[in-house]
């Protein structure tokens, strides 16, 4: 989840309805209901949904991090490249266009703004993942056979 979220074009999926964050919270319960042998519930899928949104949204910035070090360069670039080639374009976009290019983005600003993400991240994350939780605890618990007397064992 937290590495689907960062990578550049892969990232637009979280425009759907936080498609990634979603589906990482299913993916979390899943994996809960495939480890234990009575059916999880609801509260179970939610927790591991929070955990797992919680520790993507860590792993996004982690990510996130090098690839905007390595991508950001070239970015502008592109940005210069496009504004050069472009005869007339409306003044708006140009203005746009400029901005980017001649952007400076140093590493002190770019960490910030990934922090600032971070902590964007952890609550959205949190709320996302946790509804995803929910939903596959819904989804793969574990039917209790007819007639079987769950007892829980003594402690």
């Amino acid at each position: 989840m937290g590495v689907l979220s960062a990578l550049p074009l892969i990232s637009a999926g979280n425009a759907c309805c936080c498609l990634w964050v979603l589906s990482g919270g299913v993916v979390a319960a899943y994996l809960l209901q495939q480890n234990t042998s009575t059916p999880i519930t609801p509260g179970d899928g939610a927790l591991v949904g929070l955990l797992a949104g919680l520790i993507g949204a860590v792993v996004q910035t982690m990510v996130a991090i090098p690839i905007d070090i390595i991508v950001g360069p070239m970015q502008r670039e592109l940005a210069a490249r496009i504004l050069d080639m472009a005869g007339t374009l409306p003044p708006e976009m140009r203005d746009m266009i400029e901005r980017v290019s001649n952007r400076n983005q140093t590493l002190p600003f770019m960490v910030i703004g990934r922090m600032v993400a971070l902590v964007f991240g952890l609550c959205i994350g949190g709320i996302f993942a946790t509804i995803g939780g929910l939903v596959g605890a819904m989804i793969f618990q574990k039917k209790t056979p007819p007639g079987v007397i769950d007892v829980p064992p003594s402690a």
